[in-house]
């Protein structure tokens, strides 16, 4: 069954390197998204089951995604990626219902140990 996966990152540069880091074969259909704005519509409507969120962005951030699919209980998988490594980030994302929370620069590994730990695969 395919995945709608949402990559939501204003970096052009980093959306593709996360691309990259895709298991081979993966069944997903992606969608990407420049912002949280774009982002919360993409999973509205239901472009992003599973979704890697970075969290500095314009016009809305990473934090404010989470809260919004908290607060109207938006069915999706958050896996944070991001170059905050603040333990405080962390924290706060795990708090907001992330899954987990990947280091950038995106390593395929970590994100493939990550996608096998909670069945993702």
């Amino acid at each position: 069954m395919t995945i709608p996966l949402l990559i939501c990152d204003d970096s052009n540069m980093a959306r593709k390197q996360v691309t990259k880091s895709l298991p081979d074969g993966w069944d997903v259909d992606i969608t990407y998204a420049a912002n949280g704005v774009e982002g919360i519509d993409a999973i509205r409507t239901g472009k992003g089951e599973m979704v890697f969120l970075d969290l500095t962005m314009p016009e809305m951030d990473g934090y404010q995604v989470l809260e919004l699919v908290k607060q109207e209980a938006l069915k999706c998988v958050v896996i944070v990626i991001s170059g905050d490594v603040q333990p405080a980030a962390r924290e706060r994302v795990l708090q907001l219902g992330a899954l987990d929370f990947i280091r950038k620069p995106i390593n395929k590994e970590k994100l493939f140990g990550v996608l096998e730990m909670y069945g993702l695969l």
